[in-house]
């Protein structure tokens, strides 16, 4: 259980909300509570193929959970976390007919078989259908909650792996993409940089395999100069995983420190993992906060009352006038709905309108390629080219959806904040990642003229050349059989064969064409589909987070109302009493409001006096 502060102060304010009888403030809290109980930070470790990325983990954890060797690819992503004990864990997703996920289907295996699971040479073509492999270690590197997750060589952006690796980014904490000291920074290395920089702040950048390479401090230096060229600033870590390895084994610190490998940890754990649990305080901090603000404006309005009975009635009319606020941001014409509405319904045109914009330019550039070639000889290449120009689209549609809903989301905090508070809600991006479900392009029938067939349409031919030419000859007086008769059979059976062979190849183009039109019209629909699916589960996210913030408002003032008039109510004996009591109650409120303000010192400031800007209309 991470950060136990956090956790105390929750169950705390818990135990507020049912000891003042708000079970709806409480269900805010339970969803905190629950954020909290899962600790994992997950870090992707993405790359181009033989990179060293299995090394890399196998390095960090000094175990040898990933395989690794010259002619094995990670074929299956590799989630490697916190166990009391070791073991791997297959896990298989799927979903129902209607698109709803169903339980996902877990397999032990002993930890020596992970190989014929995770890697191309064991499960060629993920044959066994699994979703990812998981494997647990006693480390204590993991024990904070870091998760390392081994992924598949992206092979760029057009690749099928590197668009489900960009559909993971946005539900990662960190990313470090690694490279070898090989060579330079590739342009499509850089371009997956550049994507993944903007669904996941949070990237770095490894260089491997500085022990087998001499000039590795001059490909750091490249490298470097391509990130400030492309305008990036990612942390670079230079490292050697055979180095770190022998460190551990021999115990030689100065061999790990020259290995690289303390100055990524210290990454991992400083910046990464700590700089989730600065997001967990604060989140804490802000929620807590506003559960307290929540609590006490009943308490603070009848104090108010209880100390001055003349100042009543205008903090009644104060406290129904933000009362009356808050219950218009239940409302469906409040601005804050209309900004989700609309913003949802023109997202969804804008979005399928860029993807069939992307698509169109691919359909458009492979209908050229194979109108200037034969699909008989070029299918595979023709076929692997096109996989990763609409890959390619689909992920930049991807990257730039996930930056309109990031957008649209701030706009409808700012909308509600006008009255309320805009604290953002998580905002779940849909769990598969519908890049790598895409179907491959069907081969269809391309119809190839044998040796048979071509002779026999040259023979037809011939022969009506060789009469026509001969029944010439025979008006003229000349014998049918002569060299112009057999010349003319000639020339009509190749112009026969050519003629038959340019509509076999036309036919050919016509059925490649078709395919690829009916690929591209399958993916619009499919993709379309899933953004649909996910911006909708966005706007019933953000509706349902903002409604349930605007009902908290609106029970705590009518609370408030309540108590004041009451107060107005109470006789004099009982006055002094009322009013002890009160600041007792508001005073442990205050508390439990100082202990989250302590979590995150600086954000919570900013978080209370906009949080409560609407309940302090009658204070």
């Amino acid at each position: 259980m991470a950060l136990p502060d956090a956790v105390a102060l929750v169950d705390l304010a818990l135990k507020a909300t049912s000891a003042y009888g708000r079970p709806d403030l409480g269900k805010r809290l339970q969803a905190t509570r629950s954020r909290l109980a899962d600790p994992n930070v997950r870090v992707l470790i993405v790359g181009e193929f033989k990179q060293g990325k299995s090394q890399l983990v196998n390095a960090l954890v000094n175990a040898p959970v990933c395989p690794v060797d010259d002619d094995i690819a990670t074929a299956v992503p590799t989630v490697v976390k916190y166990a009391e004990a070791a073991g791997v864990t297959l896990v298989r997703e799927s979903q129902s007919d209607s698109g709803e996920p169903l339980p996902a289907q877990r397999t032990e295996v002993p930890i020596e078989q992970l190989a014929q699971y995770v890697s191309e040479a064991g499960n060629p073509g993920n044959r066994h259908q699994l979703t990812y492999a998981e494997v647990g270690l006693p480390r204590r590197l993991l024990e904070s909650g870091l998760v390392l997750v081994d992924t598949p060589g992206v092979g760029g952006l057009g690749s099928s792996h590197g668009a489900a690796t960009m559909g993971a980014l946005p539900r990662a904490d960190a990313v470090l993409l690694v490279s070898d000291a090989a060579q330079e920074y590739t342009a499509p290395e850089l371009e997956f940089l550049a994507a993944a920089r903007q669904l996941c702040p949070n990237v770095a950048c490894v260089i491997t395999k500085t022990d087998l390479y001499p000039h590795w401090r001059r490909i750091v230096e490249l490298d470097q100069g391509h990130l400030r060229v492309v305008g990036e600033s990612p942390r670079v870590f230079p490292v050697s995983s055979t180095l770190r390895l022998h460190a551990l084994r021999t115990e030689d610190t100065a061999l790990m420190e020259e290995s690289g490998y303390v100055e990524l940890i210290h990454y991992l754990q400083r910046d990464v993992v700590g700089h989730a649990d600065d997001l967990d305080r604060r989140s804490v901090s802000q929620d807590v906060l506003a559960v307290s603000q929540q609590l006490a404006a009943s308490m603070q309005s009848e104090l108010i009352a209880q100390e001055d009975p003349e100042k009543a009635a205008g903090l009644i009319e104060q406290l129904k006038e933000a009362k009356q606020k808050a219950d218009d941001l239940r409302q469906r014409s409040a601005r804050w709905q209309q900004t989700l509405n609309d913003g949802v319904q023109d997202l969804t045109s804008d979005i399928e309108y860029d993807l069939r914009d992307r698509l169109r330019s691919v359909s458009r550039e492979a209908e050229h390629v194979i109108d200037q070639s034969d699909p008989k000889d070029t299918w595979d290449q023709f076929t692997t080219w096109f996989e990763q120009q609409v890959s390619q689209s689909v992920t930049q549609n991807f990257v730039w959806t996930i930056q309109r809903t990031q957008y649209l989301a701030t706009q409808v905090a700012e909308h509600f904040s006008e009255n309320g508070s805009g604290q953002l809600p998580e905002l779940n991006y849909g769990q598969k990642d519908f890049q790598s479900e895409l179907a491959h392009l069907e081969k269809p029938d391309l119809e190839v003229v044998g040796i048979g067939s071509k002779l026999f349409t040259g023979v037809r031919g011939g022969y009506s050349g060789f009469v026509m030419g001969g029944m010439a000859m025979g008006l003229a007086g000349v014998s049918m059989l002569n060299p112009l008769s057999a010349g003319a059979g000639l020339l009509f059976g190749g112009k026969t064969l050519h003629d038959e062979l340019k509509r076999n190849k036309q036919r050919r183009q016509a059925d490649a064409k078709q395919a690829m039109r009916r690929h591209i019209d399958d993916t619009t629909f499919q993709v379309g589909r899933d953004v649909r699916d996910m911006l909708r589960q966005l706007q019933r996210t953000l509706r349902d987070h903002f409604s349930s913030v605007a009902e908290e408002m609106s029970t705590s003032l009518a609370d408030a109302v309540m108590s004041a008039q009451k107060a107005v109510q109470t006789v004099e004996g009982g006055r002094a009493t009322r009013i002890r009591d009160l600041r007792a109650e508001l005073e442990r409120i205050d508390n439990m409001a100082q202990r989250a303000k302590a979590l995150d010192p600086v954000g919570s400031q900013a978080a209370f006096s906009s949080g409560g800007a609407a309940l302090g209309a009658g204070r």
